[in-house]
């Protein structure tokens, strides 16, 4: 919306003096100066043709000065239409309860086609024992045969939700450890996957070529003295789509730390398979230890994908006579020794994380973009480039949103930054 001033309520003259546009989230806009002098924003100084993030809440003053101007607050208020009434559901926590330990759920997983949940621990040691003793894993509470069993993000939120509101059903810290040890779901696993490779086809159909490219290969073969149990579990890779066999005694990682998808790059490896006709197999260069990875140039995500802060960073190492692998390597070393803050790594299991951990592409390219925040925002102002080291730091930091559709705020403000306003100021 364009606010303009007016001269009198029935004049024609009206002067624009700025343009609120709604950024994407619900708890913010955009605020452009478009008047001939600079306005007071939270009593900060805003220069003609500057943009800055307001939110509910924010103060502006139409001038320079603080006195003989009015004074205005932006709030959001909500458009009639999205209004709704706040929904409340009454739960009973013996409905949240696992059937095995008969204790709320803990890291609930939810078993299919039954849909009956339990916690990850205790049907992860039911799992172990079917497969030792039966062909097919059954459902613990209704007795039928397991096809599928993962993590149930929806349910963990009220499991939560029960717990705060009656702690007495919380259990204690050492039966959490003993579940928490016993758990070895962390993705989608496929149990006594029903395909077969058909032999001798000449002419296979469509569904059939769909169905031998999603063979696992230990299902066909005996490899390296392994082959899969007729109805036993398997993961699908997060990457090729193939299916390798669920081996949780294995030392050989399933999963990337970074993001808890599964990835059959290293297991392949390790049993010497490579991509077969009837079988997709990943490389192991898609999944393989952060010491053993190298990168040549600044991945696309850093600084939140500003492109103009990537050009700095560039710049930055250049000057100093340093490569992309140089920094990369030093700051590893310094994240390795746990030398560095870990709170806005973008990776899960932030803690456990070392440079000897498997993680897959993508995860490498969100360590690389956090090393080189660190690498940054440690960099004295006077290292800076002189046409950047003037800059004036953005008030929301690396959290804002204006700099990915704004060009020119992007450019002018520096982005690598904390945030000293809105929910990441710290």
């Amino acid at each position: 919306m364009v606010i303009c001033s007016e001269i009198k309520p029935s004049s024609l003259e009206k002067l624009e003096w700025c343009i609120i546009s709604k950024n994407l989230g619900q708890g913010s806009a955009t605020i452009h100066n478009k008047s001939s002098d600079a306005i007071l924003v939270d009593k900060a100084v805003i220069l003609k043709d500057d943009y800055v993030d307001i939110i509910s809440g924010s103060e502006i003053v139409p001038g320079p000065e603080g006195q003989g101007y009015l004074q205005y607050r932006f709030t959001i208020m909500p458009a009639p239409e999205s209004r709704t009434q706040l929904l409340k559901i009454s739960i009973d926590p013996e409905h949240a309860k696992c059937s095995i330990c008969l204790n709320i759920w803990h890291d609930v997983v939810t078993a299919a086609p039954c849909l009956h949940n339990f916690c990850n621990g205790c049907f992860s040691e039911w799992m172990r024992r079917s497969e030792e003793k039966h062909k097919h894993v059954l459902c613990p509470q209704c007795r039928t045969t397991v096809q599928y069993v993962g993590k149930n993000h929806f349910l963990k939120n009220i499991q939560e939700d029960i717990l705060k509101v009656d702690a007495a059903l919380r259990r204690p810290a050492e039966d959490i450890a003993v579940l928490d040890s016993s758990a070895s779901i962390q993705s989608n696993l496929i149990i006594g996957s029903k395909r077969k490779r058909r032999l001798n086809m000449l002419s296979p159909t469509l569904e059939e070529r769909d169905n031998l490219r999603l063979q696992c290969p230990q299902c066909v073969a005996n490899i390296g003295g392994y082959r899969c149990e007729h109805h036993g579990a398997h993961l699908q890779c997060h990457l090729c789509q193939g299916m390798m066999p669920f081996r949780a005694n294995l030392q050989v990682p399933l999963h990337c730390k970074g993001c808890d998808r599964p990835f059959c790059g290293a297991y392949w490896s390790s049993e010497n398979v490579t991509q077969g006709v009837s079988s997709p197999v990943c490389g192991r260069e898609t999944f393989r230890p952060i010491s053993e990875r190298t990168i040549t140039r600044i991945p696309f995500i850093t600084h939140e994908m500003n492109r103009h802060e990537q050009d700095i960073t560039q710049r930055c190492i250049t000057h100093m006579g340093k490569t992309v692998p140089d920094v990369v390597a030093e700051w590893l070393r310094l994240f390795n020794n746990r030398e560095m803050d870990r709170s806005r790594m973008p990776l899960n299991h932030a803690e456990m994380i070392t440079a000897s951990t498997h993680v897959c592409n993508d995860c490498y390219d969100k360590l690389v973009g956090f090393l080189l925040y660190w690498f940054r925002i440690t960099l004295p102002r006077d290292h800076l480039p002189a046409d950047v080291a003037a800059r004036e730091d953005c008030w929301y930091g690396y959290a804002c949103r204006t700099q990915h559709h704004n060009e020119d705020h992007a450019r002018k403000r520096n982005h690598v930054c904390r945030p000293t306003r809105g929910n990441h100021h710290f």
